[in-house]
């Protein structure tokens, strides 16, 4: 059975053009297209039935270089999700870029296909032969620092996280799930491993949160991170201000001796109000001038900003000392980060993927409120989905269209 075909569409770019100030002329010029056929394209989304993949692509080059959001250009970026469908029933010789496709399915539900995207997914045996990968980029990708792919603004992460360790300070990291927090995390420490420098990181063990919603960690789970991590065999006091007292020592000692401290809070979105608060007292530990231990706390962006709300009496004093820095989505990097991952298994981007395969990655991570979830995991999960469903599907390679559908 074969697909009906009809005129080639896309959406209409009227109110696109009019809220970014693009006259139609100017459009028309940019296309190369005459008059009659840039009026079909902007008001009514008429691909020409000649080269319509091509238009599409010159289209949005043109409205990306113009500055419109990759939410605006989403739907003129990403084909519609049946055609992969379609192809699966008619073959891949006989539906063409730009044929209209059977009408889509109902629409999955943007928080659960938001989910869906953070699902682990894994590139089947047959995805990886047939594209020539000996492992999959994503599954145990860390082996060395080499394998750490980092952005401008991961590159500044670093910075601050690192700053703190030498200078004391008291930052928290901001991510969505995913977004690589904690691979900077490691980052950091094997890079104080290998440049071999005088910081020592405290990192107390998260435990899981009650089914409740309890937020587990106390301020006594931290002192026992510093002792077990600066003297594990001494006897701890049982009366709380001599604890303080025998950290401030320990911390004063180890800084006699060269080192500095970072005191890291993974998962720290669950952190008790009482337990923040209790942080201002190791962060006013000094030895005269100089404090003694920096704070470094990291967790989801939406909790976190909740928890440290400077509008919050409770916490003001110990949130205006911390300065929140939030991890954003690969976005433009994405081309750069999935190089680097094929590279890192010794293939090529190109040999798996067509050139419009990473703008449809970037319009497809677009959420309902039209921001960015281009974050490494999702980018994983929605690539190894999209080789695996190349395959299936009889593709050479992953384009927008196998995007779409995935």
């Amino acid at each position: 059975m074969h697909a009906t075909t009809s005129m080639p569409v896309m959406p209409p770019l009227h109110a696109v053009l009019q809220q970014h100030e693009i006259t139609q002329a100017e459009f028309a010029r940019a296309m190369g297209m005459s008059a009659a056929a840039t009026c079909r394209l902007v008001k009514h989304g008429l691909l020409p039935a000649r080269g319509p993949g091509e238009v599409r692509k010159r289209a949005v080059d043109y409205l990306k270089g113009r500055g419109v959001s990759m939410a605006l250009l989403r739907d003129l970026v990403l084909p519609p999700s049946r055609v992969v469908a379609a192809r699966k029933e008619v073959g891949p010789a006989e539906l063409h870029l730009g044929e209209a496709a059977p009408e889509s399915p109902e629409p999955t539900e943007p928080q659960e296909e938001e989910s869906m995207l953070l699902r682990n997914e894994k590139i089947t045996p047959a995805a990886k032969r047939h594209f020539q990968l000996p492992r999959s980029p994503f599954e145990d990708d860390i082996q060395s620092r080499a394998d750490v792919y980092t952005t401008a603004n991961g590159r500044y992460v670093s910075r601050v996280m690192l700053d703190a360790a030498l200078n004391h300070s008291f930052v928290a990291i901001l991510g969505e799930s995913g977004s690589g927090k904690s691979t900077l995390r490691d980052d950091l420490e094997e890079r104080i491993h290998e440049e071999r420098r005088p910081i020592i990181v405290i990192k107390p063990y998260p435990r899981q949160p009650k089914k409740s919603g309890g937020k587990t960690m106390q301020p006594s789970q931290i002192e026992t991170a510093i002792f077990r991590t600066l003297a594990p065999g001494m006897s701890r006091k049982s009366d709380p201000e001599e604890r303080s007292s025998q950290i401030h020592e320990l911390l004063k000692s180890s800084r006699a001796a060269g080192y500095s401290h970072l005191l890291v809070i993974e998962e720290a979105h669950r952190l008790p109000v009482d337990t923040l608060k209790q942080l201002k007292t190791f962060m006013e530990m000094r030895d005269r001038l100089r404090r003694l231990i920096g704070v470094c706390l990291i967790g989801q962006t939406k909790e976190m900003r909740q928890l440290l709300n400077e509008r919050d009496p409770e916490v003001r004093e110990i949130v205006q000392r911390c300065e929140q820095i939030e991890m954003e989505p690969l976005d433009n990097d994405l081309q750069g980060y999935l190089e680097h991952k094929f590279d890192r298994v010794g293939v090529k981007l190109a040999d798996v993927f067509e050139p419009d395969a990473v703008d449809a990655i970037r319009a497809r991570l677009i959420n309902k409120d039209a921001l960015s979830i281009c974050h490494p995991q999702v980018v994983n999960n929605l690539v190894s989905r999209a080789l695996n469903a190349a395959v299936q599907v009889g593709f050479p390679k992953v384009d927008a269209q196998v995007i779409a559908g995935c």
